[in-house]
């Protein structure tokens, strides 16, 4: 393939129509028409973002008898999940029900939003997301915006002395500021622009560059408006960029000694004032402040409240009037959202400083607070530990899901109620059910922890233990449950935000919950794995049908061995029954419950099964467990002497364990000898 026929392969890639469609021009009246047809064109910054993010859909469900919804977006659809921010649904709906308000003109729009929380509850990415999907939703057909530029000022005398044609709108204005204000709204009537859905309030006055353009070629063309549009003014498509520093902008306050405000609003162009005579022609101005380069966008201030507070002057400013104060020059319309994020300390310094109170007047706080949803945490660390990224490293199963485990009980705090463990808690949050707790206990209990999400482990505290036992030396290929746990024990001795040693001794305490917590998840799953030999357990089932329908009838067995009939095995019934606690007193309404389902189904025309009695299949898996556990020997696996007949059924369990349960080669090895250990020293529970 000659290099000629490369650069076509690849220059066939480019969709032609797309990129028209992106760098569109015309006149103003062109662009009027554009208006009659979408009014949507015009919207303002944040019913641009609050469609943007409601343009991926809305999901409603019920969580403890609330009506929520989700929000797609957040999951990061255009990033395909890269950013995808889990667990935190209640926050993000309060975040696009403040947009929603702000876009509807109710009053936020007014505001400064503060994402508030601990260190790593995804504020950075929340704000983030937003920035990339009001970039990929400005070059949708849906999101499409447009500004002008200037053109024909050559002959003008406005061009400078290096004779530039063209003049773009340093802030990328929308075009309908063209027309005066004070026939704006008479014009828009007249036209019969904008709709019941979308009426056009079009707020603001040109930059002061524009308005200075604007003012000569009027008086050069004598005050005939239609003259200086039809000669001088083309309509051009925006699409908004962060790397391009067009509609989106991102502030981070730095040293406090080297804070300069025109980093907001823009500074003088020396180079220009020789062109144009003065410092004070705006045309000699470069308006490429972080406010400036925003507008029509979307403004992030990393730690808002690092700033100093001469920088406060210029936010409240922007936030209250949407109006800023360039050096020089008059104040200057602006339409952006304005989004900051602050952690816990530097937000109590701001409950604590009376200057700030104008500023904290025109805030409005959402917190942003770790995951308590033991499930939803799990989801980041598969995330960010999934199998393409691990390049062969194995992870054993619950390796994971015990470091979540640990990392959300730090978040919680202790139960008022004494028969409640923190353990338990964490269950009930993450939707488990337990005897004698509802979802109105769980709305209780969530009430009570007003803290609860705001203190505690980092999930990026999680990901670098995780990281640490990947790459340790004397790892073979795969970490499991214990390698991590120790690797967050280790680590808190040196833990930079955990200067309380009661929070420390708490957090090692936990570990050991989270151990004990294994142990008994381990047992039950190599129990399963015994206990998977749908033959044998066929058979039990069988074996109890048989005997309860003989008991509840008040008749005899048939001995399948001896052939003699015999009364019902008492003693087999209870061994089954106990494994799921029926007492005594209960034996005969629990048998007679199963009678009346086989025969519900034989009317029906269906065969009963033992596993579609979900309470029955778990006693006879535990029975047949007991009963194998002692033929198996698997305690013998701790001392490495083991015949071929226990060996032969070990590798079946093993086999078990990889094929159905995740493990590979050495993480059942592992298992089974830490379950064997547990064997070994007598600390079974049924």
């Amino acid at each position: 393939m000659s290099s000629f026929e490369m650069v076509a392969k690849i220059a066939a890639l480019q969709d032609y129509a797309q990129y028209r469609d992106l760098h569109w021009e015309g006149s103003f009246e062109d662009y009027l028409s554009l208006v009659r047809e979408r009014p949507q064109i015009t919207r303002n910054a944040f019913q641009r973002l609050y469609d943007m993010v409601v343009s991926f859909g809305e999901e409603e469900y019920i969580d403890n008898k609330k009506r929520l919804v989700r929000y797609p977006f957040f999951s990061d659809p255009i990033g395909l999940g890269k950013d995808a921010i889990f667990g935190l649904d209640i926050p993000l709906m309060r975040l696009v029900h403040v947009l929603q308000a702000a876009a509807a003109g109710y009053g936020p729009e007014k505001r400064v939003i503060l994402l508030h929380g601990p260190v790593g509850s995804s504020k950075s990415t929340i704000a983030r997301l937003l920035k990339k999907g009001l970039e990929q939703y400005s070059r949708s057909a849906e999101g499409a915006l447009y500004t002008y530029k200037w053109v024909n000022l050559k002959d003008t005398g406005l061009a400078g002395a290096e004779g530039e044609d063209e003049f773009p709108s340093p802030m990328n204005e929308e075009p309908l500021r063209l027309i005066p204000v004070e026939w704006r709204e008479r014009a828009f009537k007249d036209l019969g622009l904008g709709n019941d859905r979308h009426r056009l309030a079009v707020e603001g006055e040109l930059n002061p560059a524009c308005r200075f353009i604007f003012k000569e070629l009027m008086l050069r063309h004598g005050g005939d408006w239609a003259k200086v549009i039809a000669q001088h003014i083309r309509i051009k498509r925006v699409i908004l960029s962060e790397k391009d520093r067009i509609g989106i902008g991102t502030f981070q306050p730095k040293d406090e000694k080297n804070q300069d405000s025109t980093e907001l609003t823009g500074d003088i162009n020396y180079r220009k004032i020789a062109e144009f005579g003065s410092d004070s022609d705006p045309r000699a101005f470069n308006f490429d402040g972080e406010f400036n380069i925003a507008n029509r966008g979307i403004i992030e201030f990393v730690e808002v409240l690092k700033l100093d507070v001469a920088f406060l002057y210029d936010l409240l400013g922007a936030t209250q009037e949407h109006k800023i104060k360039p050096k020089k020059f008059a104040q200057t319309d602006i339409d952006e959202v304005i989004i900051g994020h602050t952690n816990e300390a530097e937000y109590k310094k701001l409950l604590n400083n009376e200057f700030m109170e104008a500023l904290r007047d025109r805030t409005i706080k959402i917190d942003i607070p770790y995951i308590t949803k033991l499930s939803e945490e799990i989801r980041i660390y598969q995330k960010d530990f999934s199998v393409e990224r691990l390049r062969g490293k194995h992870v054993a199963p619950h390796t994971l899901e015990v470091a979540a485990m640990w990392a959300v009980m730090t978040r919680l705090e202790e139960p008022k109620k004494q028969q409640l463990s923190l353990l338990q808690k964490m269950k009930l949050y993450d939707g488990k059910v337990l005897p004698g707790f509802t979802q109105d206990n769980v709305k209780e209990l969530r009430k009570e922890g007003k803290r609860e999400g705001l203190d505690g482990i980092s999930p990026r505290y999680v990901q670098d233990k995780i990281s640490n036992a990947l790459v340790r030396d004397g790892v073979e290929g795969y970490i499991n449950p214990f390698m991590i746990l120790n690797e967050l024990e280790k680590g808190l001795r040196h833990h930079s935000l955990l200067a309380n040693e009661d929070a420390r001794k708490k957090y090692q305490e936990l570990i050991g919950v989270v151990k004990a917590e294994y142990e008994e998840m381990v047992k039950n799953e190599v129990q399963r794995a015994i206990s998977a030999d749908e033959e044998a357990i066929g058979r039990l089932a069988a074996n109890y049908i048989d005997n309860i329908r003989a008991y509840t009838l008040k008749e005899k067995v048939k001995n399948r061995y001896t052939g003699r009939d015999e009364e019902p095995d008492e003693r087999l019934m209870r061994s089954i029954e106990g494994k799921i606690d029926i007492p005594e007193s209960r034996k005969d309404d629990f048998r007679r419950e199963i009678m009346n389902y086989i025969g519900a189904l034989a009317i029906e025309g269906r065969k009963f099964s033992y596993d579609t009695n979900d309470r029955l299949r778990r006693a006879l898996e535990m029975k047949l467990f007991e009963d194998q556990k002692d033929s198996i020997k698997l305690s013998t696996f701790v001392s490495n002497v083991i015949d071929k007949d226990t060996q032969d059924k070990i590798d079946v369990i093993k086999g078990r364990l990889i094929k159905h349960y995740g493990y590979n080669e050495a993480s059942a090895n592992d298992v089974l000898a830490f379950v064997a250990s547990i064997f070994a020293r007598g600390d079974v529970k049924d």
